[in-house]
């Protein structure tokens, strides 16, 4: 095979291809429906015309025979008359007439069987249009149902352009939204680890700030002394205070703990 064969068969395989991606059934349906239409409309045009024409002999032949008719009149008065050339004159002339009628039969019993055929034809056409236009309209139909039911399919699985497209959107939107929350979480701890400050609220003192730290502290003293009295005594109750003893200041509570001492007995006796 040669190379102009090769890109020939090639061109037209491309071809082929992309018309019928292009295509579309019911358009193509609706002009084979359109042309079958025009058909009939010729056919019953042809119809017309042979009617036409056998109506124009039938005319002709009622005048041809109204004129034999006159002749044979003449003839026979002038024979009484005794004119017998005018007679002879008169049916010769109504013989002619009798010949063009005859002819005349003829020719309409042609058109009268062709009229009759294309009747027939035009009539069995018709029921083809009507049957292939229901069929068509069937098709197209099924065709439109099976279209919207693909992209569908193809909306609820993404594989659509359309979808493809809203599918991107929603994850760029997603990476995003994740980006500005890490962000906004990253600033918070930022400005409550005082490493960033808040210029729009109003800012604390050095001597708040030591007085969270060391309230902060404090709690995490107490927890500590707790878990340390839950491994001595194996009891779960939290660590009491002295009676009649203030609570540690936070600065006592930062340099060290204070081990909980248990309350002293009163002695026996003693009101």
């Amino acid at each position: 095979m040669g190379i102009l064969q090769r890109m020939s068969m090639i061109f037209r395989a491309k071809a082929d291809r992309a018309l019928d991606r292009a295509e579309d059934p019911r358009e193509t349906l609706d002009y084979s429906y359109n042309k079958q239409r025009e058909l009939l409309v010729k056919v019953r045009r042809g119809v017309a015309d042979v009617a036409t024409s056998r109506k124009r002999i039938e005319v002709q032949m009622s005048q041809l025979t109204g004129q034999s008719g006159k002749l044979q009149e003449q003839a026979q008065k002038a024979l009484s008359l005794g004119r017998e050339d005018l007679a002879r004159e008169a049916l010769t002339r109504r013989s002619g007439l009798e010949s063009q009628i005859t002819d005349l039969q003829t020719q309409h019993a042609a058109l009268q069987g062709e009229e009759e055929k294309l009747t027939l034809a035009a009539q069995r056409l018709q029921a083809k249009v009507e049957a292939f236009r229901t069929k068509k309209e069937t098709i197209k139909a099924n065709y439109t149902a099976a279209e919207a039911q693909t992209r569908i399919g193809e909306a609820f699985s993404g594989i659509s352009e359309e979808m493809s497209d809203v599918g991107l959107a929603v994850q760029r939107a997603e990476d995003k939204t994740a980006s500005m929350q890490a962000r906004a979480g990253a600033i918070d701890e930022l400005l409550a680890s005082g490493a960033l400050e808040d210029v729009t609220g109003t800012a604390k003192d050095d001597i708040t700030v030591e007085l969270d730290r060391l309230a902060s502290t404090n709690d995490v003293e107490l927890e500590l002394a707790r878990m340390k009295q839950e491994l001595t005594t194996g009891s779960a109750e939290p660590p009491r205070q002295i009676e009649g003893q203030a609570e540690p200041a936070a600065e006592a509570v930062a340099d060290s703990v204070v081990e909980p001492q248990p309350a002293p007995r009163q002695e026996e006796g003693r009101s």
